[in-house]
């Protein structure tokens, strides 16, 4: 479980660079994994952060309507880049993965929170993805 604790650790960073710089984020991903390759002081990109970062990219757009939506008095622009990183991550692993357990998702992204933002973010972020995760089915099926 290491392994995946890790690959999301890096899906995230890769997510925050690319709203940070604005650019692409599977331009980001492209460039982590080229560093990896070409500078041994680099860790590798792992498969599972490849796919977490590439799953995102496809329902990017989605996914911020999403936050947009269900965040109370929060605009997406005006929420910490972190927050808004973490929700997006796990908004796409919530939504989208079968493979891991909701409860996973949501744990993993409130100890995101507590490790890289402010005191009120785990709550915020837990708040939120819950709302996802209640409403999980029927953000699908609009989805088709």
């Amino acid at each position: 479980m290491a392994a995946r604790n890790t690959a999301r650790k890096r899906a995230f960073q890769i997510l925050f660079e690319g709203d940070q710089r604005d650019v692409d984020v599977q331009t980001v991903l492209a460039d982590w994994i080229r560093h990896s390759r070409t500078d041994p002081r680099q860790p590798p990109v792992s498969e599972y952060t490849m796919q977490l970062v590439e799953g995102y990219a496809s329902y990017a757009r989605r996914i911020d309507d999403l936050i947009s939506q269900y965040a109370v008095d929060w605009t997406l622009d005006r929420m910490p880049v972190v927050d808004r990183n973490i929700l997006r991550l796990g908004a796409y692993e919530l939504i989208w993965v079968d493979e891991t357990p909701d409860a996973v998702v949501l744990d993993e992204a409130v100890q995101l929170a507590k490790e890289f933002s402010t005191d009120e973010s785990p709550a915020f972020v837990n708040g939120l993805l819950g709302r996802f995760k209640e409403l999980k089915s029927s953000l699908r099926r609009d989805e088709a």
